[in-house]
């Protein structure tokens, strides 16, 4: 009976050693676990794109003012019709000049106060005014700028001097979105590794992971995210940049 009891509590003692021993090894690997989960690493990760033009167009605008708004619509329909007549002998076609119905305001005023020599008078004004456009496709993007300039000079040769400006079409941001962000990322990992190599560590998964707005710089396009008097933006009009940043925190192991 003694040798049963004592082979019993041999056993239980065994039993219970073991127990406590793996107790031991789930608490140990469970507080090394809750440890590691508090090394981590914050990286950002910058992805850059040119994007380029894919339409631009170029717009002659004038405008006329006067008190009789007969006279002046008059004078706006003669300078059109020698806008699109030069135009027509430059080699643009008519049929791809878009030009817009004539705009007129009414002030409903002859006169206003205006301050003159440190006081204030009563100063005549032009009661309406008058604006409208005409504007043609260039298909000669990256010569747009030129072809403009060109125009511009020839109307004010002609006592035809006009506005004269140009306007870029570029792709929809979320058609290169998904190719920015893919790039950020994998630029946020590399900085990552680096880290974890310097650390004599392993980079492990993504805790969290914050992705930027995409913003645009470019000669005509400034963003205050994106840097826009950045040396680095693109000088060409037709051409803009792309930027996007993604901040990435990982474990280390």
């Amino acid at each position: 009976m003694e040798n049963k009891t004592s082979g019993k509590s041999l056993l239980l003692s065994i039993a219970l050693l073991l127990g406590l021993t793996l107790l031991g090894v789930f608490i140990y690997k469970g507080l090394k676990t809750f440890s590691d989960k508090d090394r981590i690493v914050t990286v950002k990760g910058l992805a850059e794109m040119n994007i380029t033009a894919t339409a631009a167009s170029i717009t002659v605008n004038f405008s006329f003012s006067g008190d009789n708004l007969q006279d002046i619509i008059k004078q706006s329909e003669a300078k059109k019709q020698l806008v699109l007549t030069y135009l027509i002998n430059k080699g643009y076609n008519k049929n791809e000049i878009q030009i817009s119905n004539i705009n007129f305001d009414d002030k409903q005023k002859y006169y206003e106060i205006q301050w003159q020599n440190g006081q204030q008078v009563k100063a005549k004004i032009d009661r309406y005014s008058t604006t409208q456009s005409l504007t043609i496709q260039s298909k000669d993007i990256q010569g747009t700028e030129d072809k403009a300039a060109q125009i511009k000079l020839d109307l004010v040769n002609k006592d035809l001097t006009s506005t004269v400006t140009t306007n870029y079409s570029f792709p929809e941001l979320n058609s290169i979105k998904p190719k920015l962000i893919a790039e950020s990322t994998k630029n946020a990992r590399v900085a990552g590794e680096q880290f974890a190599n310097d650390s004599k560590a392993t980079l492990g998964k993504i805790k969290t992971a914050s992705q930027g707005q995409i913003t645009i710089a470019g000669k005509y396009h400034y963003d205050e995210d994106a840097g826009g008097g950045d040396s680095d933006a693109p000088k060409e009009p037709y051409i803009q940049k792309a930027r996007v940043v993604s901040t990435i925190v990982f474990f280390l192991e």
